[in-house]
């Protein structure tokens, strides 16, 4: 006699959920084999078909890589999906054939004021490490990084060398991305900032606002900034 399939009594949701949370909280790492659409089945008690759909939807954000034959694996959590990679500057310049170099004017140690607080989902007043890098594609200015390190992802940050590697750089290693949010927008750069991209004052710039988070907490929050003469963002879709 046939055996029976189990009935559902969890949706796939409630499965895609408790699969993602033990994949952002570390108890798989990036690499690792998942179990068998089958250990799974007997894992939640449920039929295959929803432990198959769980899997679809993680593999569609980036967080499951599924391989013919051999099984879901965690995927390089440095990959947010197929829509959205963040990328090291340093990397991209590089990867153009370009040199890449960078200036930084200040990392300190700062108090969270409501805006950073609300947006890196820390208290009030919250010690927050802050710094400000000028990025050069052959000697010029394409990005003024200001970013905002949550410590208690990289308590050492602020004895990190930021002329040797990028701030993504070590988040990359520190507190690898299993989330990111990200705004685009045009704004008109003031005194400052068109003194230190080297651009006319008013002039048009591409702001790019994001938050990345790490297993379930808020890791960095960054405004980088660009003049929009010499600067594109393209993104590649597909079905």
């Amino acid at each position: 006699m046939a055996q029976q399939e189990p009935t559902d009594r969890i949706s796939y949701g409630e499965v895609k959920a408790a699969l993602r949370r033990t994949i952002e909280e570390g108890g798989w790492q990036p690499g690792i084999k998942l179990p068998s659409e089958r250990q799974l089945v007997e894992r939640f008690s449920c039929a295959r078909m929803t432990v198959r759909r769980a899997l679809d939807e993680l593999q569609a954000e980036g967080l499951v890589e599924r391989r013919h034959g051999s099984g879901s694996y965690v995927a390089d959590l440095h990959s947010i999906s197929n829509l959205l990679k963040v990328r090291d500057i340093h990397e991209e310049i590089r990867e153009r054939g370009h040199r890449h170099s960078s200036r930084v004017l200040d990392a300190q140690s700062i108090r969270a004021g409501a805006a950073i607080g609300a947006a890196m989902e820390l208290p009030m007043a919250a010690p927050v490490f802050s710094c400000r890098i000028i990025h050069f594609e052959n000697g010029v200015p394409i990005q003024l990084e200001q970013r905002f390190i949550n410590p208690s992802l990289i308590p050492d940050f602020l004895t990190l060398d930021l002329n040797v590697k990028t701030p993504s750089s070590y988040l990359f290693e520190r507190a690898p991305l299993t989330e990111a949010e990200q705004v685009i927008e045009a704004v008109n750069a003031d005194g400052e900032l068109a003194a230190m991209l080297r651009v006319p004052e008013g002039a048009a710039l591409l702001l790019v606002s994001r938050r990345t988070l790490s297993r379930g907490r808020v890791a960095s929050l960054a405004r980088l900034y660009h003049p929009g003469s010499t600067y594109k963002l393209i993104g590649r879709f597909s079905a």
